[in-house]
């Protein structure tokens, strides 16, 4: 049986989420995705996630939601990561941290999508290796899961990509998240995994990263705290489409998904973001 997923690259603040409620069951529909996987760690402010952004997200048709370094942000939201089944944090986390690595979304044709989030270690901050810890969870979730998808959150284009390699015929994809930057390798790897380095970001492009530019220049310019306002200009939905045989497990085709708004918020905080926070707590 084919089974389409679509999974989408960092939600950043209220324009990100604002393309989503306007866009995504008009995708959903168009293209007949059987399951949503999205990266929601910027969804608020552009650093973190509440329980409230993360009912909206799942309002707006999103099945499961990945996270990262910005897991733990906001609060507020560690009581969701312990009470739901659809949310991920990093697995390699530590073994104390709060909050599950593996989420589980059964379709409406029936095969169960399950996804396994990993944090990245170069250029990072401190984290357990993330190849061990994929070949220790891959197979707990081959138990649970029919499809199973790994988003790894990581800095380094090469850690990405050797990830790809290191999951090639164990997951049915592994899509790369952090920097927010769409790449142009998607494909699949010759043991039958859909592989992308980055599925970018869903959230204002006229920006640098999600945020104003004149922001991020004057914090490079002067090394001093800047805080970092989340822009509105030029919003767009990016990611991936997969189409996974749930027999064989291997994925079958790989697409980048973009797709535009058709407004430009003015507003400067919504009440679920909270105030901007400072360069030095966000990139």
């Amino acid at each position: 049986m084919r089974v389409n997923i679509l999974c989408i690259g960092d939600i950043v603040g209220r324009p990100g989420r604002r393309v989503l409620a306007d866009k995504l069951k008009g995708l959903i529909r168009e293209r007949s995705v059987d399951c949503v996987i999205a990266n929601a760690e910027n969804a608020a402010g552009g650093s973190g996630l509440t329980p409230q952004i993360y009912d909206k997200l799942l309002r707006y048709g999103v099945n499961l939601i990945t996270l990262g370094d910005h897991t733990f942000r906001k609060r507020d939201i560690i009581e969701t990561l312990e009470r739901t089944d659809n949310i991920t944090r990093p697995v390699n986390f530590s073994e104390h941290a709060a909050g599950r690595g593996i989420a589980l979304y059964k379709t409406s044709k029936g095969p169960v999508v399950g996804v396994l989030t990993l944090i990245g270690r170069l250029f990072m901050k401190p984290a357990d290796c993330p190849y061990t810890a994929a070949d220790k969870w891959i197979p707990r979730l081959q138990k649970e899961a029919d499809i199973i998808v790994v988003d790894f959150h990581a800095e380094a284009s090469s850690e990405k990509i050797a990830m790809g390699y290191h999951l090639d015929g164990r997951a049915s994809c592994c899509f790369g998240t952090h920097t927010h930057v769409v790449t142009a390798d998607e494909c699949i790897l010759p043991k039958g995994t859909a592989y992308i380095t980055d599925v970018g970001m869903t959230g204002a492009h006229d920006s640098v990263l999600g945020r104003k530019s004149s922001s991020v220049l004057k914090a490079f310019r002067t090394q001093m705290p800047v805080p970092f306002e989340i822009a509105t200009g030029d919003a767009r939905i990016n990611g991936i489409l997969v189409t996974v045989d749930s027999n064989s497990k291997q994925a079958e085709r790989i697409e980048r998904i973009r797709v535009d708004g058709d407004y430009e918020d003015t507003t400067r905080y919504d009440s679920d973001d909270g105030r901007a926070e400072y360069y030095n707590n966000n990139f």
